[in-house]
C-alpha cells in the first residue's frame, strides 16, 4: 500500500502540474468557381484554382511559412540561439493542424497552444498566408514567363531584321532571274513557249488571209479582161505555205526544213509573178471599187502579218534568254526558296511569342484576381476559454491504475524474495531432503488482535485511496480548466 501511496501521489501531481492546452480553429471556405472562366475559355491559358488551393494547403506548414509565422506573432524573439529557435519552429509545426474535404472546399487550420492569444494570432497568421500565397505565387511565375518570352521576342525580331535585310540584298542581285508571284522557272519556259506557239499560229492565220487578198487581186475572170490564175500553181503554193506554218510550230527559222520550204514558196511566187508579167491585165480593174477595197485590206492584212512577225521575233528571243538562264535559274529559285522558308519561320515564331505574351499577362492577371478564387471565413479564429487538453480524467484514472498495478508489483517482489517457504513440497524441492513431519502455527490472542489491526487499516487505506481518487476525479470533472 505504501507502494501504491507513492505511485499514486506522484502521479497525480503531474497531472495536476500539465499546464493546459487551448485548441484554436478556423474554417475557410474557398470558391473556385467564377464566371470568369467560361468568359475568358479559349482567349489564355485559365489557372487550375483547384491545383493551386491544393498545393498551397499541403505546403502551408513548411519551413519558410512557419518561420513567417514566428515573425508574425513575435516568436523569433523570444528565441536565445539558433537551437532553440529549431525547437520553436518543431514544435510549431507538430502542433498546426489542416484538415478539410476536397469536395467541399471548406478546410479547417487548427493550433494547440498553451496561451490563448498565442493560439489565435498563430491560426490568424496560417490563415493570411493560406489567402496570400494562393495569389502571389502563380503572378511571380506569370511575371518570370512574361521576361523570358520577352527575351525570346527581341531575339527573334534580330532574326528578323537580319533575314530581312539578306532577302532583301538577294532579289537586288538577282533581279532578272527571280520568279514571279505564283511561277517558277518552269511555268515561265512553259508560258513562253505557248505564247511563240500562240503568235507563230496567228502569224501563219495572218499570212493565209493575206495571199488569198493577192489570189483574189491577181485572179478572176476572163470575161472582165483580167489574167486568170494558174489553178495548179496556186495549190502548189497554198500547199507550200501550209508546211511552212506548221513546221514553223515545230521548229525555228533555222532548221533546214523550214528553209527549203520557204525556198521552194518563193520559187512558187517568182513563177506566179512571172505569169502575170505575161498576161494583159485590165487598165480599168486597178480602178474599180472592188480592187481599192482590196488594196485597203491588202494593206491592213500586210501590217498585221508585220506585227506578227515581230512577236514572234520578240518571242523567241525571250525562250532563247530562258533557255540560257535554265542552268542558273532554278539554283537562284531554291536559294529564294529556302531564304523565304527561313523568313516565314521566324515571323511564324515571332508571332506566337507575341501572342503567348500578351496571354500570359492576361493569365498573370486572372491569377490574381480576386474574383477568380474567393475565400470565405466560415469560422474565424478565436481565443478559446476552456481548455481542450490535457484530458486529466483520463490521465488521473491512468496515474490510479498504475499505481495500483505498481503495488501488487511490489508485493508479489517482496514475496519472492522473503527467506521462507509456503509449502512442503517446496520446501523438499529446494533441500533435495525428506520431510519427516510439519508443526503448525498457533496464535495468541494479542497476535490474532494485531493482525486484525493490520488488516482493518490495510482496507482503510485502500478505501481512502479510492475516496482520494473518486473526490479528485469528481472535480476535474466539474472543473475542466482545474
Amino acid at each position: 500500500m505504501t507502494i501504491t501511496w507513492l505511485v499514486a501521489l506522484i502521479g497525480w501531481a503531474i497531472v495536476l502540474k500539465l499546464p493546459n492546452q487551448y485548441e484554436t480553429t478556423a474554417r475557410v471556405y474557398v470558391d473556385t468557381q467564377s464566371i470568369l472562366k467560361p468568359l475568358l475559355s479559349g482567349m489564355t491559358s485559365l489557372p487550375n484554382l483547384d491545383q493551386q488551393v491544393q498545393f498551397m494547403r499541403q505546403t502551408l506548414i513548411s519551413r519558410p511559412n512557419v518561420e513567417r509565422v514566428m515573425r508574425m506573432t513575435d516568436l523569433d524573439v523570444k528565441a536565445k540561439d539558433a537551437d532553440e529557435k529549431e525547437k520553436m519552429i518543431d514544435n510549431l509545426i507538430s502542433k498546426i493542424t489542416i484538415a478539410g474535404t476536397e469536395r467541399d472546399d471548406i478546410y479547417t487550420i487548427s493550433y494547440k497552444a498553451t496561451d490563448p492569444k498565442l493560439g489565435k494570432d498563430v491560426v490568424q497568421s496560417l490563415l493570411t498566408i493560406f489567402v496570400e500565397g494562393s495569389f502571389g505565387g502563380k503572378k511571380q511565375e506569370s511575371d518570370k514567363a512574361v521576361q523570358f518570352i520577352d527575351d525570346q521576342i527581341r531575339s527573334y525580331e534580330e532574326k528578323l531584321a537580319a533575314a530581312e535585310d539578306k532577302l532583301k540584298e538577294f532579289k537586288i542581285k538577282n533581279m532578272g532571274l527571280l520568279p514571279r508571284e505564283g511561277a517558277d522557272f518552269g511555268s515561265r519556259v512553259n508560258a513562253a513557249n505557248d505564247a511563240l506557239s500562240q503568235a507563230k499560229l496567228e502569224l501563219a492565220e495572218a499570212e493565209q488571209s493575206r495571199n488569198a487578198i493577192r489570189r483574189r487581186m491577181t485572179g478572176g475572170s476572163t470575161a472582165g479582161g483580167t489574167v486568170m490564175a494558174d489553178p495548179e500553181l496556186e495549190s502548189r503554193i497554198a500547199t507550200a505555205q501550209k508546211n511552212l506554218d506548221t513546221l514553223r510550230l515545230q521548229y525555228t527559222e533555222q532548221h533546214p526544213d523550214i528553209i527549203a520550204t520557204r525556198r521552194l514558196l518563193d520559187q512558187l511566187q517568182a513563177r506566179k509573178r512571172e505569169e502575170a508579167k505575161k498576161g494583159r491585165p485590165d487598165p480599168g480593174a486597178a480602178a474599180s471599187p472592188m480592187m481599192q477595197q482590196l488594196n485597203v485590206s491588202l494593206s491592213d492584212a500586210e501590217s498585221r502579218v508585220a506585227s506578227l512577225r515581230a512577236r514572234v521575233a520578240e518571242y523567241q528571243q525571250r525562250v532563247a534568254t530562258l533557255r540560257t538562264q535554265s542552268t542558273t535559274a532554278p539554283e537562284v529559285e531554291a536559294q529564294l526558296a529556302q531564304l523565304n522558308r527561313d523568313y516565314a519561320i521566324n515571323r511564324e515564331n515571332y508571332q506566337k511569342l507575341v501572342e503567348r505574351r500578351e496571354q500570359a499577362k492576361l493569365s498573370g492577371d486572372l491569377s490574381s484576381a480576386t474574383d477568380m478564387l474567393t475565400f470565405r471565413v466560415i469560422e474565424p479564429p478565436m481565443a478559446p476559454l476552456v481548455p481542450t487538453g490535457p484530458n486529466r480524467p483520463v490521465l488521473f484514472s491512468a496515474a490510479f491504475i498504475v499505481a495500483l498495478i505498481a503495488g501488487l508489483a511490489g508485493a508479489f517482489l517482496m514475496s519472492q524474495f522473503r527467506p521462507t517457504f509456503l509449502s512442503q513440497t517446496a520446501l523438499r524441492e529446494v533441500t533435495g531432503v525428506p520431510i519427516l513431519g510439519t508443526i503448525n502455527m498457533h496464535w495468541t490472542d494479542g497476535q490474532k488482535a494485531q493482525r486484525k489491526k493490520r488488516l482493518y487499516g490495510l482496507a482503510a487505506t485502500l478505501l481512502l485511496l479510492f475516496g482520494v481518487y473518486g473526490a479528485g476525479l469528481a472535480t476535474m470533472m466539474a472543473r475542466p480548466g482545474l
